[in-house]
């Protein structure tokens, strides 16, 4: 080790060091783009076949007839005979959770009895498991009632835990529908201005927002539907609000609302509200900026500094360690 110490003492050796590593990132850097591989042909390649495995699969089951396509999910039966046992459809059942679990993607009765079924079963769950660590696995020096107020809590959270769930998928499915917005409103113009319909301009725009945000693709093409059948057109701006939860979509669903009532152009109605949601996505973007380097204190003072001083002190303690230690093995001189 005293070796290591002596050398890096030395400047030159340190500045050679630096050198060195500086050279190697530097190639490095440059080489990566050269070695690496153009994988998108290849990944083009593979969906396209895999896209005609899955048609011909497709046409091979629907040639047999044997099986019956059904477009709405059923509930699982062990899950439909606890929910009609339990009767949890009164105990538990909540319009609130209903609307909940349309934001976050999940549509039809399956979906509902799920939701109630974990709703009965988390709790117990968590309450068992408190019980079993509490009781038989951590030897805690606690009274019993201590150990029973925690399972209680323990419950408690497991009852919360699909609303947390739901409020999960519902933020990660507004994020994706926020960022696609403004763009979408931007081909619903085009396509409004030249010519095409709002039911055939909502369909165009879902096909090809598709690629950008699933779940805003899903949301257009259920507003298409719902514009050709709904015999109150308002209803289903209505419903795209309701669906997706979001200020910037119901406000763009009120435009075209008050647009096809009153008569005024859809062009510029879509011009403004696009500008408006690009501006509002600028904003949040800016938010989200300033609020960067109150977050970046914390990690700082923890990994960054203590890093900078041993980086800057290192060798002037090295150098007094040195100094020290050839002090301390030099003899003394004895008077004669």
């Amino acid at each position: 080790m005293l070796w290591m110490f002596e050398w890096l003492q030395n400047t030159k050796n340190l500045t050679a060091l630096f050198a060195a590593v500086a050279a190697i990132a530097t190639v490095f850097t440059l080489a990566m783009p050269l070695l690496s591989s153009d994988t998108l042909s290849k990944r083009m390649n593979a969906v396209a076949l895999e896209r005609e495995k899955i048609r011909a699969r497709e046409r091979e089951r629907l040639a047999r007839g044997s099986e019956k396509i059904s477009l709405r999910q059923s509930p699982k039966q062990y899950m439909q005979k606890v929910v009609e046992q339990f009767n949890l459809t009164k105990w538990l059942a909540q319009e609130e959770a209903r609307e909940k679990l349309v934001q976050a993607g999940f549509r039809g009765q399956a979906p509902y009895v799920a939701f109630l079924f974990f709703r009965m079963i988390t709790p117990v769950v968590m309450f068992v498991t408190a019980l079993f660590y509490m009781f038989l696995v951590l030897e805690l020096d606690q009274p019993w009632a201590v150990k029973v107020v925690v399972c209680l809590v323990a419950a408690y959270a497991g009852m919360h835990l699909p609303y947390l769930f739901l409020k999960n998928r519902i933020s990660k499915r507004q994020l994706s529908i926020r960022r696609a917005f403004p763009d979408a409103l931007d081909l619903l113009l085009i396509c409004v201005e030249a010519g095409m319909s709002v039911e055939a301009a909502f369909k165009k725009v879902s096909v090809e927002i598709g690629t950008q945000s699933i779940a805003l693709a899903e949301e257009l093409t259920l507003t298409t539907a719902e514009l050709s059948y709904l015999q109150d057109r308002k209803m289903a701006y209505e419903n795209l609000a309701k669906r997706t939860g979001l200020e910037g979509v119901k406000s763009v669903c009120v435009a075209l609302q008050q647009a096809e009532r009153y008569g005024t152009p859809l062009g510029q109605t879509l011009r403004v509200m696009s500008q408006e949601n690009r501006d509002m996505r600028m904003s949040e973007a800016e938010k989200k900026a300033a609020a960067l380097p109150p977050k970046l204190t914390v990690p700082m003072i923890l990994f960054f500094l203590p890093v900078l001083f041993v980086v800057i002190l290192g060798p002037a303690a090295i150098r007094v360690m040195a100094s020290q230690d050839t002090s301390s093995s030099t003899p003394l001189v004895q008077p004669k």
